[in-house]
């Protein structure tokens, strides 16, 4: 048995407000995780980026959860917004089990939250505090 819980993060392209609904976009995804066995607890975020917490199985690859969530919502706003896109790549932390509420209300908290912090910001104190190493020249690429 295993318990793999990862925070998964990433944007639009260039961080524009391309997501007309994210409640609807964070169901439209619970169906997609349904279909391909990819455990989503929760999912939320904003009209430019989301957060999804997922309890992936051990068999499964973070890379290829990742590819089935993005390349699926990615058709279906697609088909809703014009010129729709999502970011390359993804930002994945993983979170202890005593941990999981916490996330989970920082995941529902995204619009209210970001009334105060740009998404920028909050991605930085994210690398910050999980202790990760980068360069801002390429983070926001």
């Amino acid at each position: 048995m295993t318990s793999n819980l990862v925070h998964c993060v990433f944007s639009t392209k260039d961080r524009k407000d391309t997501i007309p609904d994210p409640a609807a976009l964070g169901r439209y995804l619970g169906g997609v995780a349904r279909e391909k066995k990819i455990p989503l607890i929760l999912a939320g975020g904003t009209a430019n980026h989301v957060h999804l917490l997922l309890a992936l199985p051990a068999t499964m690859t973070l890379a290829k959860a990742m590819q089935d969530l993005k390349g699926n919502s990615s058709r279906w706003l697609g088909q809703h917004t014009a010129n729709f896109a999502w970011q390359e790549g993804y930002w994945a932390f993983s979170v202890s089990p005593p941990s999981k509420r916490a996330v989970m209300a920082y995941i529902t908290g995204q619009e209210r939250h970001h009334l105060k912090r740009s998404f920028e910001t909050e991605l930085i104190s994210i690398l910050q505090k999980a202790e990760i190493d980068y360069d801002e020249r390429y983070i926001f690429g």
